[in-house]
């Protein structure tokens, strides 16, 4: 689900009018009804990113969803994963690869492996 998409969603859930939540937000609601649409990237601003999960009452694994989304909208790679040289290594393959050129097994199986290690809790890996 595209960050728009999750942000009417989320404002829907809460039973609430675009005009509503972009109001309690101190958002033009022209801004809002762009953002739902996809036509306005998220806002860069962590702060103003944490008091939208927070009013549309968004926890757990969700938040980071929205957190990714939200930087996904801005076309951009969520920062704890920019960060991370492993994966940012890996994608290179990863571009090829869902771009449709061939991948050879050892080179797809050593992805795999990264991406695995990249979410394993057991760090000896």
């Amino acid at each position: 689900m595209n960050f728009g998409n999750l942000l009417k969603d989320l404002r829907i859930r809460r039973h609430l009018t675009l005009r509503a939540c972009s109001g309690a937000l101190g958002v033009d609601p022209s801004n809002w009804s762009k953002l739902e649409r996809g036509i306005n990237p998220a806002p860069r601003d962590p702060a103003t990113l944490e008091q939208w999960a927070s009013f549309l009452k968004v926890e757990g694994h969700q938040k980071q969803a929205f957190y990714d989304a939200a930087a996904l909208s801005r076309q951009e790679i969520p920062a704890d994963l920019a960060n991370d040289e492993k994966l940012l290594a890996a994608l290179p393959a990863f571009f090829r690869a869902v771009r449709g050129k061939e991948l050879d097994e050892g080179k797809l199986q050593q992805f795999v492996d990264d991406i695995r290690k990249l979410h394993s809790t057991d760090k000896k890996k």
